[in-house]
This record gives structure tokens, sequence and C-alpha cells, in this order.
């Protein structure tokens, strides 16, 4: 079943902000500027009532008495002793959910919170989260960096910490990436890993779950919850804190329990959950399960308009554990009488004067092809003759494969940013080098072997 109480922190109808016009703390995230900003984003973005609480009394409400409604959601954002005094003022409101945006409390402090959510139920997320919460299908956004809103999306993230989280959530702005759900944990002395991953498996919005974890205190609840959730939707998880220098950071980062790497490693491979190293392999990993089925097998036919980096990805590819695909002999046949001058032989070089209709005629045979499961395609635009438009071929003929994945390499700088101005809102995901792709395509063959995994053992 789902929490009520978790769910008011990513839907409720009603939220209520309470910070100060006047506090800077002296270290610490408290001041007028991040008060100002998180009123700015939710009144911008969110479609349902915002309620403003100065305890200086400038911008709204002196006090919570004066509100007048039951908000579900309470943001705070004040320094520790103020925190908690306004959370217990917050219960008298019946508040179903806290975020706790600033750092720095004490063991007392903390324990005063417990306090609060063993008596009264209320769910608390933080202390220490930065940034709170994104819902891009209501509007709720507790950001305080001004207009930073990702856009309608099917991945959701849950980000440890808060500076990992605004990495993850700008190159999600920049590349518009589609976000459905972003939560910043912070320190997680109530809501925790399990409790996100349970909302976001009944989330209708969310297709892809991406987590940045640097250590769990409930193992073996994680485990066992996300065993069950990948059987419908997959979870990639970067952590933090692998080597021992970096683990020592992270235990006083966000009071992270963090455990040796390989029995880190061992139970995300027995949860059926994908493993990445960096933050940009999470990105890329999460935008190919988003937009592509799992791989069913390891054959790869490799589609381009240059020669070079089609060798490059054929390398690329086999570093990746994944095998060039051997076309039938009708397949290459074909091909070759089609197109006198182009080498059928996987992988394909379509020849630098290949435009939208030879791509489409040979994406179609070559997806066709029951000896391939999925296809790179490569397309340049300097040196060759192809243009941006000619790219909407690719979409369309990819649409009638549906059960094949296929990623596009429009490598390069200008040239990605050109290709991906026609295919962003596609289903196509785009890689600027064939080895990200290649990655791209090991994962979606991980996820389909978790899941062929699972089938096998029902």
């Amino acid at each position: 079943m789902k929490s009520k109480e978790v769910e008011a922190i990513f839907q409720p109808r009603k939220v209520m902000l309470v910070g100060s016009s006047k506090i800077r703390e002296k270290v610490g995230m408290t001041s007028p500027k991040l008060f100002k900003n998180v009123i700015y984003n939710m009144r911008k973005y969110f479609v349902g009532e915002t309620f403003i609480v100065d305890i200086h009394g400038k911008k709204g409400f002196n006090n919570l008495k004066e509100v007048p409604a039951t908000p579900e959601l309470a943001v705070i954002m004040l320094p520790p002793e103020e925190s908690v005094q306004q959370a217990e003022k917050s219960i008298e409101k019946d508040v179903k959910a806290l975020v706790m945006i600033t750092g720095g409390y004490n063991r007392s402090q903390r324990n005063k919170l417990l306090e609060l959510r063993k008596e009264f139920g209320v769910r608390i997320l933080g202390p220490n989260t930065i940034m709170g919460v994104i819902n891009t299908e209501n509007g709720l956004n507790t950001t305080f960096e001004r207009d930073l809103m990702p856009k309608k999306g099917r991945i959701a993230v849950i980000s440890q910490s808060g500076g990992v989280g605004a990495c993850l959530l700008d190159w999600a702005c920049h590349y518009k990436v589609g976000i459905s759900k972003f939560a910043f944990m912070g320190d997680k002395i109530d809501v925790n890993d399990v409790d996100l991953l349970n909302f976001l498996d009944q989330d209708s919005q969310t297709k892809v779950i991406c987590l940045y974890m640097e250590g769990i205190k409930n193992g073996r609840a994680f485990i066992e919850t996300a065993r069950q959730i990948v059987k419908r939707k997959p979870i990639l998880v970067l952590k933090g804190g692998v080597t021992a220098e970096a683990a020592k950071r992270a235990m006083s980062h966000t009071a992270s329990i963090v455990g040796t790497d390989h029995v880190f490693n061992a139970a995300l491979k027995k949860a059926g959950i994908i493993r990445v190293e960096t933050l940009e392999e999470l990105m890329n990993a999460a935008i190919a399960l988003e937009k592509q089925p799992p791989l069913k097998g390891d054959r790869i036919a490799v589609v381009s308009n240059v020669g070079g980096p089609a060798i490059i990805a054929a390398d690329a590819l086999a570093k990746q554990g994944l095998k060039l695909a051997s076309l039938q002999k009708q397949t290459k046949v074909y091909i070759e009488k089609t197109y006198p001058g182009v080498d059928a032989t996987n992988p394909i070089d379509l020849i630098a004067d290949a435009r939208a209709e030879r791509y489409r005629q040979v994406l179609n045979l070559v997806l066709a092809d029951p000896n391939v499961d999925g296809v790179m395609v490569i397309n340049m635009l300097k040196s060759c003759f192809f243009e941006p438009k000619d790219a909407k071929a690719i979409a369309e003929t990819a649409m009638n494969y549906s059960n094949k994945p296929v990623v596009d390499v429009p490598a390069g700088g200008e040239d990605f940013e050109l290709i991906h101005k026609v295919l962003a809102e596609t289903d196509i995901p785009l890689y600027n080098i064939p080895e990200k792709a290649a990655k791209a395509l090991k994962t979606l063959r991980e996820y389909g072997k978790i899941l062929e995994k699972i089938s096998h053992s029902l």
C-alpha cells in the first residue's frame, strides 16, 4: 500500500513554506535569499495553494496559527533550533509531512524530530535535504535557484547528496531530459530509500528510477524492495564512498553507514539493480532505459555514414561484451543491390552522401533481420551530406520495431547539438561518441538479462 504520508511529500494540495526574511546563518543554508527564491519557484510552478510563513512577518503570515488552511506539507528553511520549533508547531496544523531544508542538527534536535515522527506519524524528509523535492506533474519545486525546473518525463531521481542531485538536475534541464520526480534525501533520519522506492514503484509517471547513494542503513529491506520493483521498473545506482578516503568523508557528509564496496556490489546484483560508475553514465543509462526496450540479445548492427567512427563503435561494443551481428545473406544482398558501392558487412558504411531515404531503407532491412537484436546509428554532419532534418527518418523507422532498441550517435559537439534539436522529443537516445552509446546498449542488455532471470524463476 502507498504511504499517504510519503505521498504528501510529492502530491500535496496545499504547501506551507516556513522561513525568515531576516535570519542568515554564519555557516549554514538559512538565508533570506534562499527563502525568497523557494517562494518564487513555488508560486511560479506549483498548481496547488502556497502559504508563506515568515517568522518575522514581512513576506506572509507571522506564525503558523494564522494560516487559514491545513497544508499537507511544510517546508522548513531555518537554523536547526528554530526548525525543530516550527516542526512542532506544524504538527498542530495537522501537517502530514515535513521537508527540512537546512542541516547542522545535533543529536538532541534529531531525536526531537524522531519523537514527532513516532508520536504523530508525520513523515520527515531530511534534514539537510538542501533542495527538497520536485514533482513535474504538479509543479512542486522547493529548490532555491530561480527558474530551475526540468521538463516532464519518466525518470525519477533520488539523491542523498544535495550537490550531486544539483548536478543531475542541471544536466536534466540543460539537455531537456524528462523528469517525473526529484528527491534530495539529506540525512535520512526518517524517510529513506525504501520509502521513496515504494512510492515511485506505484507512481504512474515514473518508468526509470535513479539513485545516488553514499550509504545504506536498512540493507535487507532495500534489497527485498528493489527486487520486487525491478520486475516493473529498472533501478540504476551510483554510489559514492567507494574508496576508503571517500567513505570516511561520506560518514560525515550525510551521516551514512558505508559498507565495503564488494558487499554493496553483491547486494545490488542480488536485487537486480544496475550499477553505474559516473554521473554521466547514470543519466545516459536512464535515458536509454526510459526511451528504448530492453535488449534481448547481444547482437548489434552499426549503421553509419562514416567509416572510422563505425570501426570505433565496433571496438566499443566488443569492450562492453556485445557482438557485431552477422546479417542474413539476403539482407546484405538487398542492401548492396539497392545501393551499389555500399558494403553491407557489419558495421555498415552507407558512405558520406547518405541522406534520409538511404538510412530509412537500410534501417528497415537491418531491424527486420532476425540476426539483429539492436542497432547503433551514426550520423555525422561534417564531412557528410547528411542534414539535421534527415534524422527524423531514424526515429520514424525505429517506431516500427518496438522490440529492438535503437541508439543514435551524432558524433562530436555541434553535430550533436543540431541533431539533438530534431530528435530530443523522440524515443531515440542520443550520445555524442560511440563509446557512450555502447555503454547504453550494455545497460539495456543488463536489464534484459534481469527480466529473463525473473521470468525463469517464476
